[in-house]
């Protein structure tokens, strides 16, 4: 029997988790890295729950958490995954129609430090406002702007892009 706090958490994190999953995806660039962020927010929430709930945006707590974890794999030391077996491919097919551009965006996000990718992704996939991006990240507006023109420079120049559509270099 579950009580009503628990089914309040389960409404959220079933409601959460393809958002989640799809910020740590592009975060990543790795399926599994991405589900065990994700996985590893929703838990951070859960123990928080009873707060997290009566909060103003438990969808901003849920992303903060999820982005301290993604920036935090880069402060600790950890053992280099290996693989197990060879992995065929993704087990859900890819609903993008654009697979070469999402390829080549994703070669080069993957070739950005974690702070500049994180703006990006943050500003451009997930629409947040600079304001909001800041508060994700826990710095200042001024430095969201910094790290965001640093990362489309470097985005800019990138040899996967080089054969974009006109429409990724002008974002």
């Amino acid at each position: 029997m579950h009580t009503a706090n628990q089914l309040d958490f389960h409404d959220f994190a079933a409601s959460r988790w393809p958002r989640l999953f799809r910020l740590a995806m592009l975060l990543t660039d790795d399926q599994g890295l991405a589900e065990d962020l994700a996985q590893s927010a929703l838990t951070a929430v859960y123990t928080s729950w009873s707060r997290v709930r009566r909060a103003e945006d438990p969808d901003a707590y849920a992303r903060r958490v999820l982005l301290n974890a993604h920036l935090g794999r880069f402060r600790r030391k950890r053992p280099k995954e290996v693989p197990l077996v060879a992995e065929a491919g993704p087990s859900v097919p890819d609903p993008a129609g654009a697979v070469d551009t999402r390829l080549a965006l994703n070669a080069a996000l993957a070739c950005l430090p974690p702070r500049q990718r994180a703006v990006v992704v943050l500003r451009y996939w997930s629409d947040l406002t600079e304001e909001q991006t800041a508060a994700s990240l826990g710095c200042s507006v001024g430095t969201v702007k910094s790290q965001t023109s640093k990362a489309m420079a470097k985005l800019r120049v990138h040899p996967a892009l080089a054969h974009a559509p006109e429409e990724v270099h002008n974002r």
